[in-house]
């Protein structure tokens, strides 16, 4: 984000030491350059490299729509050695979504293949764990329906596919809020219209792992922004169970 002058917001430092550092990345911030990025858009690799200064390696990577936590390192063999937990399964993720519909099971695991990458690629095993935190019925009509239902998930990826989330809650046909690629546009456009959304609705909350060089065990949380934090007092979702209670 830029104030009238111009100036962007520093971002949002969540832990930092001498090997490593972890941001609460904005939604709409992508992560470094790429081909389906232009080239006069902002990436948080530059962003924090101009902030914090020295050498940064990111150890992995979010969507450009989702926030969250993002770990950085300091070097590249704090980042390789970061990368195997992440490979290993080492990491636990845990993610904030909210999505269309109320899912049932309450709690359940999606067990669906999926690709990586490249859409027609092959598929590979890919599992996500999610609880219902907190439900709610809005009096908006759409289409045939007079009220509009929507949850508040945690979501767990046991595997990392490209957008493992996104297309998992599509698949079970409960889509992310907010999800141009694979979620519904008319519902999209009802929390523009009456709640002033315009991000998906999708965010990293807490990352578990193991310091590269202490092996001390860490989770880091990152904060909600204000549209979710609108949101959940809106829904009445402010009380609603935090993630470390959603086991």
């Amino acid at each position: 984000m830029t104030d009238a002058a111009g100036t962007q917001d520093a971002l949002e430092i969540l832990y930092a030491d001498d090997a490593l550092l972890a941001v609460n990345k904005p939604a709409g911030l992508a992560m470094h350059r790429s081909r389906l990025v232009g080239a006069a858009d902002a990436f948080l690799i530059d962003r924090l490299r101009a902030q914090v200064g020295g050498s940064l390696h990111l150890a992995h990577r979010l969507d450009r729509a989702t926030s969250g936590v993002v770990l950085v390192a300091r070097s590249a063999e704090v980042a390789a050695a970061l990368g195997r937990q992440f490979m290993g399964r080492g990491v636990r993720k845990r993610y904030l979504a909210v999505v269309r519909g109320w899912p049932e099971p309450a709690q359940g695991t999606i067990d669906y293949a999926l690709p990586d990458a490249r859409e027609h690629g092959p598929r590979k095993e890919a599992r996500t764990r999610y609880a219902r935190l907190a439900t709610v019925e809005v009096p908006i009509a759409l289409g045939r329906y007079a009220q509009q239902r929507y949850a508040l998930l945690c979501a767990e990826p046991e595997t990392g596919r490209f957008r493992q989330i996104r297309k998992h809650c599509a698949h079970i046909h409960h889509p992310v809020i907010g999800d141009g690629q694979h979620g519904r546009g008319d519902h999209n456009r009802l929390f523009k219209q009456h709640f002033a959304c315009h991000r998906m609705l999708l965010h990293a909350w807490t990352l578990a792992f193991r310091h590269p060089l202490s092996d001390a065990p860490m989770e880091l949380e990152a904060p909600l922004d204000a549209t979710w934090r609108s949101l959940l007092q809106r829904f009445g979702w402010s009380s609603a169970p935090r993630l470390r209670d959603a086991e």
